[in-house]
């Protein structure tokens, strides 16, 4: 069985003012729905997520999986 994508990066929080997750910017309906969604919805939605991200109120204090990541390839978020 192949590993579903995901764009979680475990700072499951959400901003209240967007709704959107402030870790991955997904919806709590988009997370519910994830694993029913195809691939190609998946994808669709994982397309958004980079503008959203810039649009909730504030940002994690930790550095998240994705923010090292990015540091060590380095890269800036």
């Amino acid at each position: 069985m192949a590993a579903i994508e995901s764009p979680c990066i475990l700072v499951c929080s959400m901003d209240m003012k967007t709704g959107y997750c402030f870790g991955c910017g997904r919806t709590r309906d988009e997370i519910s729905a994830w694993l029913d969604m195809t691939p190609v919805q998946r994808r669709e939605v994982m397309a958004l997520l980079p503008a959203r991200l810039e649009t909730v109120e504030r940002r994690p204090r930790r550095e998240t999986r994705r923010t090292r990541m990015a540091r060590e390839r380095g890269q800036v978020i």
